[in-house]
């Protein structure tokens, strides 16, 4: 019993209220503590494992233990209060989450997009770093894959950076995924001139070119008559790991044209001609105004 200005108080009261507070703040954070340490412990070790075993990539792999952890962190959190007896703390807490989660989903829906299309694309490989991809009309070289944009080099020496759900939605052609590559060119001969001299000259040159295959052997259809010429399509092969495509084309088409040149065959170029005459009818005299000028 303790005095105080004519008030007496009785400090025994107070004790059991402040040991069962002590009580239950001490039983949840010894709850949460073992039920973290326990839970991070096994539920890593087993996710970690899994996904190894099933060859995911390094950085998939890092993000799921990332999520993992953050997950068993929430799950003790839950978990010990509801062993100390927080249960409204916890529903309000909960509420309060499920209502930021919504929110959060709202305002993120392109980043989380894109975070999904980053998943994929690092799990099922469409192309790797250093691949030539087009898509939509674009193209680049792949300098670097992130879980939320791409970052392509352009043959401009310009880097682009690309969101990864406009990848994953569109259709990437990988010019350099397979062993072999086809290089194609339409070459146009004159209709007089000779197919198998012309036939023979770009199948030549191709062959001369250094870094094309022998096996498939280079060739040269007749594709198509044009309006002004018949069209061959030289086509040889390459490695695409070995050979650069655009140089191995570049020269392809300089040495077939200089070998045309060289032999007189003729590459024409559509052209139209207009044959007839011009009849002018009904003009009456013309009269010219005086010019004289009158003093």
């Amino acid at each position: 019993m303790i005095l105080l200005q004519g008030f007496a108080v009785d400090v025994e009261q107070f004790v059991p209220p402040v040991i069962s507070a002590v009580t239950t703040v001490v039983l949840f954070v010894v709850a949460f503590v073992v039920i973290y340490v326990l839970g991070r412990y096994f539920a890593t070790r087993a996710v970690e494992s899994s996904l190894e075993r099933r060859g995911f990539d390094e950085t998939l792999v890092g993000l799921a233990l990332s999520v993992t952890v953050a997950v068993t962190a929430v799950v003790a959190l839950a978990l010990a209060a509801t062993v100390a007896g927080f249960g409204v703390v916890l529903a309000a807490f909960a509420t309060l989450a499920g209502a930021l989660a919504l929110a959060v989903g709202f305002a993120a829906q392109d980043l989380i997009a894109n975070f999904v299309a980053g998943v994929f694309i690092i799990q099922d490989e469409p192309f790797s770093v250093g691949d030539w991809i087009e898509w939509n009309g674009n193209e680049g070289v792949v300098r670097e894959i992130q879980l939320r944009v791409t970052k392509l080099d352009t043959f401009d020496n310009e880097m682009v950076t690309v969101p990864n759900s406009a990848l994953a939605n569109a259709a990437v052609v990988n010019n350099v995924a397979n062993d072999q590559r086809r290089v194609s060119v339409d070459f146009g001969i004159g209709y007089e001139d000779d197919i198998e001299q012309a036939r023979e000259a770009i199948l030549d040159e191709g062959a001369d070119i250094d870094g094309v295959l022998a096996d498939p052997e280079p060739s040269a259809p007749v594709t198509s008559l044009g309006d002004s010429a018949v069209v061959l399509q030289g086509r040889i092969w390459i490695d695409p790991d070995e050979s650069s495509y655009g140089a191995v084309r570049a020269q392809f088409v300089e040495t077939v044209k200089e070998r045309f040149d060289a032999e007189g065959i003729d590459m024409p170029y559509p052209n139209t001609e207009l044959s007839g005459g011009l009849e002018v009818t009904n003009v009456g005299e013309v009269q010219c105004p005086d010019t004289r000028a009158s003093r």
